[in-house]
């Protein structure tokens, strides 16, 4: 699979998020395809961004996939931070199923992400001295946690300063076990970076964590579909990886 040339039919690619039932998260996350739909023009790559969700919000993944104009080529780009039960099963799944379809990683981990929570902190009330959890959503898949701990080292080299990674669900420490276990270890004041693209379910649940100050989430913020678009490059540039 390669970008869309002149005179050939565009690319489709299909932005696919978790989907949420937060106002303001949805109307972050469609800023995003926005924004990497100008990217990608600017990139000078033909293509069409679709929306579509894996949970909560429609069209679903497979829906939107099984509705692309048959033959026409076609990447998934997961919406979604890092390695999963969503882009290991529901994504690779409902790829698989229509001919001419990639699928691209995942966007983090990325040191420009780091950056961005860096900044949230701030924004946040972070001061010299406090410890840091990073709160990603969580996964059983080892990839996941491994990709969450590579966001967390990166977090600290750009910090200058140890960070603990913890997870909103389905591994552990939880976050309000890292945050107990800073102040046990005699941190007198704990931030949360959010490692979360949008405001939803698992970010309502930080404010309950015990820590002195949750950061907002990673959007909004033209980095996010910058990494998104090179996730979408990197994909591009290995070529076909799906049955034709």
């Amino acid at each position: 699979m390669s970008p869309a040339a002149g005179g050939t039919r565009p690319l489709h690619v299909v932005a696919c998020a978790h989907g949420t039932d937060n106002p303001e998260g949805r109307l972050l996350v469609n800023g995003l395809r926005e924004d990497l739909a100008a990217r990608l023009a600017a990139e000078g790559i033909d293509a069409v961004v679709h929306e579509a969700y894996v949970d909560v919000q429609e069209p679903q993944l497979g829906s939107v996939l099984a509705a692309l104009p048959p033959g026409e080529d076609a990447i998934v780009a997961p919406l979604l931070l890092s390695e999963g039960y969503h882009t290991a099963v529901d994504i690779a799944d409902a790829a698989a199923l229509r001919p001419n379809t990639g699928v691209c990683a995942p966007i983090g981990p990325d040191p420009r992400l780091a950056a961005v929570l860096a900044v949230r902190l701030a924004e946040a009330g972070h001061r010299p001295g406090d410890a840091v959890v990073l709160a990603a959503a969580g996964t059983r898949i080892e990839a996941g946690q491994r990709q969450a701990a590579r966001m967390a080292a990166a977090l600290a080299e750009e910090l200058g300063q140890d960070v603990t990674v913890a997870y909103c669900s389905a591994a552990a420490p939880s976050v309000p076990d890292a945050v107990a276990a800073a102040r046990a270890a005699g941190a007198r004041r704990v931030g949360i970076a959010a490692f979360l693209l949008a405001p939803g379910f698992f970010h309502d649940r930080l404010a309950g964590a015990g820590a002195d100050h949750v950061t907002a989430a990673l959007l909004p913020g033209v980095t996010i579909a910058k990494c998104v678009a090179g996730r979408l490059a990197e994909a591009l540039a290995e070529g076909p990886s799906d049955t034709e």
